[in-house]
Parts: structure tokens; C-alpha cells; sequence
């Protein structure tokens, strides 16, 4: 099956060493790789914030408008699908050898994105570029997953919140910054230096077994669910926009994927060494926790998109400054995880504050529902800090019940399955509200057109003027009254099913098992598989 050998005889003793085992290292050796690891997750977040302010502008150069939005979708699409396989490769082949090769492919996608003269081409080197991306996140959490046990996991879950904060806030800033100031090529290569400092960082700091498996990889398993995945990505990209919902090529995307996906269960279940081991979902907390993962994600992606929308055409807030916009509920976010974090860490108790989150995000959803064209932005930045405030519960806790769900030897496949489904809920958060969004507009002002035309002139109102405050302010008062109000009521209906859909979550939460944390000194041993934890913690 696996043979562990020492990645340098100076590192590691020649004897074999057990993949289920923490490599035990000092505060000092943990903080220098931190910093490695703090970089990399950057750049993973950074990108696409980035690369929105400055699509205009590439756009415009370019002269690609019809195929701006694949930009975007190719990282997206490649991102996903890459992510469960850089996992499994990271278990097989040892993770510091993944997680270095996966940023070369990034920096490279990188570097030639910003060569690029043409669509076609970026389109082309953001595929790459997103296969490197894939890595990115997964080798972050797992290469943590395997250097501190879960119980003290909590202290350094703080950083990446605050590097959440951070890229969510200052990625459009820099985006704009250095689009009027440089060229946009410029979004691409400030990549270049901070991965070449994670880089020197993860070369020089980060020592782990290294596991080399004779096992065979799982070539079909991994097609299948390629195909799967870009399947449901290309239906929540296309759906509506596109293509009709009901059109062929979305059934046609939903009978392959469907089919693929139900392949690929079939041949994980036979596979030596299958890409995402089945036998993960008996365990209850990894089960409760996708659920979670998928609907944080839904929450959190979906409220990015929207609230920025509603701030800018509503209450009049400069679309420069919307990165801005956001910053009360990654304020909240930032907050609870730092807190939650201590507390896990001091306590080793953690089933409370998923229960907490998941309630408490359902809230900010309800609160933020009751946004209407008169409502302040003290008042809606309060929402938005309790939305960032149950989000900060989950954020963290999710991945870290997915690690401590499985031994040390699957932590990738675990760091993979959380992010994945939280990134494929992401995409259906987005699709979904989009299109609860559209629909509730154009009902608003189908309903209310009538009296707008009439005091317009008997102009058409331009549902492009939707998504520009300039052009809005140029018509007249009666008719931006009524985007005003299309807008409000938009964004009641999706955060209303935000709130509906943060239920299941409360649900999912409600059914987790308290196991204890691995380091935690007591309960099961740390070294005692996932089901004789459960046995303890029962």
C-alpha cells in the first residue's frame, strides 16, 4: 500500500514512519511555516477579486466582450475540479511536494496570463492558472492539518479569517489601484513576487514525511468526477443567463452530470485508492459538515454578489469603494473566528458554535431581508455584521470537524471534500440567487412600468441601467424610483431563501457529534481512528 520514508535524514529518523502520526514540531518551526502558508492562501483569495475591478479595462484592450464571463468561469471550473484530486495526490505522493508544484502551476498561469493577447488566450492561461489554484487552499489545510492537532488548531485559525478579511477588502482596491496606475497585466504578475516568497518559505520551513504509495491512481474515478463537476458548474454558470433553464444543453449538462456522478460513486466503491474514499460519509460529523460547508458557501457567495448591488444602486455608495462595502460582515467573520478559535483551543469543545453559526446566520439572512429603499447603512451594515458574525462560527469549525473526522493519512482527501463542496455551493449560491434576483426585478418593474414609461417619456427602461449608477442617475425621478424599489424587493427574496436554505443548515449542525479534538488529552487516544473516538465521545 504506502511506504513513509524521511524526506531528509537530518529532518526525519530513517526509520518507517506512520502516516496516521503527527509530525510533532515546536511554536517557532509551525510560525515560520504559518507565514508560507498565510501567503499562499493570500494569493488563492486574491485573484479573481483582483482581476473583477480590472475586466473592464482587460476587456477593452482585449476586444472580448462576449467571452468576458469565461475569465472567469474557466479559473472557476478548473479550480474545482482540480481540487479533490490535488488531495488525494497530496495523501499518495506526500503533501510539501504537491503543495509546491500546485503553486508553480499557479505562478505560471500567472505569468502567462499576463502575456496574453488575446480572449482565447486568457481564457486558455486562467485554466491553468485555476489548475494551480485548486492546490492552493487544499494544500494550505492540509499541510496545518497534518503539523497541529486538531485541539490547538483553533490559535492559528484567526490568521486565515483575517487573510479572508483582508483579500475580500483590499482585492478590489489593489485591482484598482493598479489598473489605473500600472496595467492591468500588473494583476496578474503581483502574483510573482508573493509566491515566491511562499515559496522560499514552504522550501525552507516546511519538513514532513515524505509518503511515497505503490497504490495505481484512480484515473477513471477522477475523470468521472471531472466531468461531473464541470458539469454542475457550466448549469449554475449558464442556467439563465445563457441558455434557458429548461433548454437542452442545461438538460443535457444536468443527464451528463448526473450520470457521471452516479459512475463515479460506482467505481469509488471498487477503486484501491478511489479519489474521494465513499466510506467518509458513514462517519456522521464528515456527512454534517459537507452539508454545512456547501450552505456556508452558498450564503457567503451569494451575499457577496448582491449586497454591493443593493449599496450602490440604492443607497448611492461609490462602486470604487466596494470592497469597502463588505468589510462590516468580514469584520464579524474575523471577530468570532478569533474568538471561537481561543475558545476551541482552551476548552477542546466545539459541537456548540456550528449550532450557534448556523442559527445565527439564518438571522443575518432574515435581517438582511428587511432591506428596503429607506433603510441606512448604519442599519444594514449591522446586518451584515450579524451574517459575518455566523458565518465566523462556521468558517474554520467546518474544515476543522472534516480533519478531525478522518486519520492523519486521508487529511488531504478531507481538506479537499470541505473545500470543494463549500466552493460548489458558492456556485450554486450565486446561479440561484441570481436568478431569484432577476426574476423578482423584472416582476417589479413589469408591475410598475406602466407609470414609470409614462413619466419617462415612453422610453423603455434599459435593464443595463440595473447595474450602473451613472446611467440610473440620468433618468427620472419616478423611474429610478422604481429600480430602487425592483432592487429592494430582490434582494428581499434572496436573502429570505437564504434564510430558508441556513435552516438545513441548523439542522445539519443539531446532528453533530462532540468527538473529541485529536490533542486534546483526552477521551479517545489521538491516535485512535475517527470510529473509536465516537465510541469514546458516546
Amino acid at each position: 500500500m504506502t511506504k513513509p520514508t524521511s524526506e531528509t535524514a537530518a529532518d526525519e529518523p530513517s526509520a518507517p514512519v506512520d502516516p496516521n502520526e503527527p509530525v510533532e514540531r515546536s511554536p517557532r518551526e509551525i510560525r515560520l511555516v504559518m507565514v508560507g502558508l498565510v501567503i499562499t492562501m493570500l494569493l488563492a483569495m486574491l485573484d479573481n477579486l483582483i482581476i473583477g475591478t480590472a475586466m473592464p479595462t482587460i476587456v477593452g484592450e482585449l476586444h472580448g466582450s462576449e467571452h468576458m464571463a469565461w475569465v472567469v468561469t474557466a479559473y472557476t471550473l478548473a479550480t474545482a475540479v482540480s481540487t479533490p484530486i490535488w488531495g488525494k495526490l497530496g495523501d499518495l505522493y506526500g503533501r510539501k511536494g504537491s503543495f509546491l508544484i500546485s503553486i508553480g502551476i499557479f505562478l505560471a498561469g500567472s505569468a502567462l496570463s499576463g502575456l496574453a493577447d488575446s480572449m482565447t488566450a486568457l481564457i486558455a492561461f486562467r485554466a491553468v492558472q485555476g489548475l494551480g489554484a485548486g492546490g492552493l487552499m487544499v494544500g494550505v489545510m492540509s499541510i496545518m492539518g497534518a503539523l497541529v492537532a486538531p485541539r490547538d488548531r483553533g490559535k492559528y485559525q484567526g490568521m486565515f479569517a483575517a487573510v479572508m478579511a483582508l483579500a475580500t477588502v483590499g482585492g478590489p482596491l489593489i485591482g484598482g489601484f493598479i489598473t489605473d496606475h500600472l496595467s492591468w497585466r500588473w494583476t496578474f504578475y503581483v502574483n510573482l513576487p508573493l509566491g515566491a516568497v511562499a515559496l522560499a518559505f514552504v522550501i525552507a520551513t516546511l519538513k514532513l514525511p515524505k509518503v511515497r504509495s505503490t497504490a495505481k491512481i484512480d484515473y477513471l474515478g477522477a475523470i468521472l468526477l471531472t466531468l461531473g463537476i464541470t458539469s454542475l458548474v457550466l448549469i449554475t454558470t449558464w442556467g439563465g443567463q445563457e441558455y434557458a433553464w429548461g433548454s437542452k444543453q442545461i438538460l443535457g449538462l444536468a443527464a451528463l452530470g448526473a450520470a457521471s456522478l452516479i459512475g463515479f460513486c460506482y467505481v469509488e466503491q471498487r477503486a484501491e485508492e478511489p479519489v474521494i474514499p465513499l466510506g467518509l460519509f458513514r462517519n456522521r460529523n464528515f456527512t454534517m459538515v459537507s452539508v454545512i460547508g456547501f450552505i456556508v458557501g452558498f450564503a457567503m457567495f451569494g451575499a457577496v454578489a448582491y449586497l454591493p448591488l443593493y449599496q450602490q444602486i440604492v443607497q448611492g455608495a461609490s462602486a470604487t469603494n466596494s470592497g469597502l462595502l463588505l468589510m462590516p460582515m468580514m469584520f464579524g467573520m474575523l471577530v468570532i473566528s478569533l474568538v471561537v478559535g481561543q475558545a476551541v483551543t482552551k476548552t477542546g469543545k466545539y459541537r456548540i458554535y456550528p449550532i450557534i453559526g448556523t442559527a445565527v446566520m439564518a438571522g443575518g439572512s432574515l435581517l438582511l431581508s428587511t432591506l428596503a429603499v429607506d433603510t441606512g447603512r448604519f442599519a444594514s451594515a449591522c446586518y451584515m455584521v450579524v451574517l459575518g458574525a455566523g458565518m465566523g462560527f462556521l468558517m474554520q469549525i467546518t474544515m476543522l470537524v472534516a480533519q478531525n473526522s478522518v486519520e492523519l493519512k486521508d487529511m488531504g482527501v478531507a481538506s479537499s471534500s470541505a473545500t470543494l463542496f463549500r466552493t460548489i455551493g458558492g456556485s450554486f449560491g450565486v446561479a440561484l440567487f441570481g436568478a431569484l434576483f432577476n426574476n423578482q426585478v423584472k416582476d417589479t418593474m413589469a408591475a410598475g412600468g406602466g407609470a414609470a414609461a409614462g413619466s419617462g417619456g415612453g422610453q423603455p427602461i434599459d435593464p443595463a441601467t440595473l447595474l450602473d449608477p451613472t446611467k440610473l442617475k440620468k433618468l427620472s425621478d419616478p423611474v429610478q424610483d422604481l429600480v430602487h424599489h425592483a432592487v429592494s424587493n430582490g434582494m428581499h427574496t434572496v436573502f429570505v431563501w437564504g434564510a430558508v436554505i441556513s435552516l438545513v443548515a441548523v439542522a445539519a449542525a443539531v446532528f453533530l457529534r462532540e468527538v473529541p479534538l485529536r490533542g486534546a488529552g483526552q477521551g479517545a487516544p489521538k491516535d485512535a481512528a475517527p470510529e473509536a473516538q465516537l465510541e469514546a465521545a458516546l
